[in-house]
């Protein structure tokens, strides 16, 4: 079992960066693909990016491909969501996310979810 523990969220302006981390603890921490989502006000949750366990693979939603990096350092058992060039339509609950399987992370469905960070982008 593992436990997530987001990081870094906040209130910023249109184009300014952010750093998102995710703290993990409790289990083999380069055993879990992991993963971003977010969630609106009134919308559904999305994938935003993932990450295979090892970094070498990595994935992104369309609307996010350019913007945003997501990496890990497997020996701090952290796992990161750079953002550069915010909007407001990427105002959301961000959450991390973690699973044995790679796959089951990019779809949404990992066994392991954090609590959510909040980043707000004014226009």
């Amino acid at each position: 079992q593992v436990q997530l523990v987001e990081s870094g969220g906040g209130l910023v302006q249109t184009g300014d960066s952010l750093r998102l981390s995710c703290a993990a603890v409790g289990s083999i921490f380069s055993s879990y693909a992991m993963g971003w989502f977010r969630q609106a006000p009134g919308k559904e949750r999305e994938f935003v990016a993932a990450i295979s366990r090892s970094g070498s693979s990595t994935y992104y939603a369309n609307s996010v491909k350019g913007r945003f990096t997501i990496s890990r350092d497997n020996a701090k058992n952290t796992v990161y969501l750079q953002m550069n060039s915010l909007k407001p339509d990427d105002t959301a609950v961000y959450y991390c996310a973690a699973d044995q399987n790679s796959y089951a992370v990019r779809t949404g469905t990992p066994d392991y979810w954090g609590q959510g960070t909040q980043v707000t982008v004014s226009s």
